[in-house]
């Protein structure tokens, strides 16, 4: 018994040996293992740090710098060329056109250059006639003085004997018969006087008349020479030698080409837009452009019809190298600004706004715009974050993301 109760105790430590062992063992395991787990992931990152990296692809670009211009706000319409300056010629008195002096594209200068001439045979013989009635009535006035005087001689004698029969009278020396007798001479001579009076007054009158029929009948005469009214040169001939001319009857046209008026029509909703003397209209012809001038017209009123208004400006054809009757494209400009412009095509439309793409650090950044007025191929945007200083992309935009790398080819100016 004894000897059973001294081997009970021994067998707890060799449970504890055991323990012990299996718990170094294990933490020697662990060791390893974290040993093991920081090894690789050392030798992970060493193998990283010694591998080269690999770059983003970048997408070539070319850009421009985002430019400050002037835009305009215009509406463009087809206009005429005419003469500011014209005459429709016509006969000043009916008659036959017996001769014309000129012919189409003949210069032609005001109150010297003569046009035609109408038949004149009937009317240098009316001047005669009026020449003659001027004489007849020339005399009659002078026989009218003549007969006055007479009168009027007769008269002082006829008051010289009336006043002596007065005085015989009335010293008793002649009958009241005979002084009624010379009473009444006197009166009868004071009458022819004022008789005679009036009718130097009608010849005169006549006289007068005389010379206005002659003034109008030289006048008439003179008028079947026509000359021209005012410089220019010849631009149609509406009537041949032998045909009948009237007055009213245009029978040639002239134009003076150096001051060209431009005319054109605009919609009636520009007619508040529009100003005379302030307002622009740029003009060409053919190709040929012939700068910008101030409206000088302004039609007081709007067509009912056609809901148009007219507007001219004035060209000054020195050179001579447009003529009236030409076509002309006619901009009249309403609105001027100044705004940042980019090329059109540089803009896009994505997710239903207009963006374009600036370069910044490598890297293409999106910016949402607003469009503008649109001029040449530019268009004006309205955006916070840009400036003159942006670079704006103008190829290769439609390859492009936020944030997508870019090389720059080339830079326009």
């Amino acid at each position: 018994m004894e000897t059973t109760e001294q081997n009970i105790p021994q067998k707890p430590k060799k449970i504890n040996i055991e323990r012990i062992i299996i718990i170094v063992l294990a933490i020697v395991i662990i060791a390893l293992a974290v040993y093991l787990a920081v090894y690789h992931k050392m030798k992970t990152n060493r193998d990283s740090a010694n591998q080269p990296q690999i770059e983003e692809p970048k997408t070539a670009i070319v850009a421009m710098p985002v430019t400050a211009r002037i835009f305009e706000r215009t509406v463009t319409v087809q206009g005429n060329l005419e003469s500011k300056n014209f005459a429709l010629v016509s006969p000043r008195i009916a008659g036959t056109i017996e001769k014309f002096f000129v012919d189409e594209g003949n210069t032609v200068y005001a109150n010297e250059s003569k046009l035609f001439t109408t038949d004149s045979v009937a009317l240098e013989q009316t001047v005669e006639i009026n020449k003659k009635l001027l004489d007849i009535a020339t005399s009659t006035e002078k026989q009218a003085l003549a007969n006055l005087e007479k009168t009027a001689a007769d008269f002082n004698k006829a008051e010289i004997d009336y006043n002596r029969f007065k005085r015989l009278y009335e010293k008793k020396a002649v009958t009241a018969d005979a002084l009624e007798q010379q009473e009444s001479r006197y009166k009868q001579l004071t009458a022819a006087i004022t008789s005679a009076k009036a009718n130097v007054e009608l010849e005169k009158a006549n006289v007068e008349k005389a010379k206005a029929d002659l003034a109008i009948a030289e006048k008439n005469l003179a008028d079947t020479i026509v000359y021209a009214p005012i410089n220019g040169k010849i631009s149609q001939r509406f009537k041949e030698p032998g045909e009948m001319g009237r007055p009213g009857e245009p029978a040639v046209r002239i134009d003076d080409n150096n001051i060209i008026e431009t005319s054109a029509f605009l919609s009636a909703q520009y007619y508040p837009e529009i100003t005379a003397g302030q307002t622009k209209m740029k003009v060409s012809v053919a190709g040929q452009d012939l700068g910008e001038h101030d409206i000088y017209y302004k039609s007081p009123t709007i067509n009912p019809k056609l809901r148009t208004f007219e507007i001219k400006c004035l060209l000054d054809n020195s050179s001579q190298s447009i003529a009236a009757g030409a076509m002309a494209e006619v901009s009249v400009v309403l609105e001027t600004r100044k705004g940042l412009a980019v090329p059109a095509e540089s803009i896009q439309s994505r997710d239903n706004q207009f963006v374009i793409f600036v370069v910044s650090g490598e890297k293409a950044h999106k910016v949402p715009v607003q469009k503008g007025l649109e001029n040449n191929g530019w268009t004006e945007v309205i955006s916070s974050e840009l400036n003159e200083q942006s670079m704006v992309v103008t190829m290769g935009q439609n390859m492009l993301d936020e944030g997508k790398a870019v090389s720059v080819q080339k830079e326009n100016k």
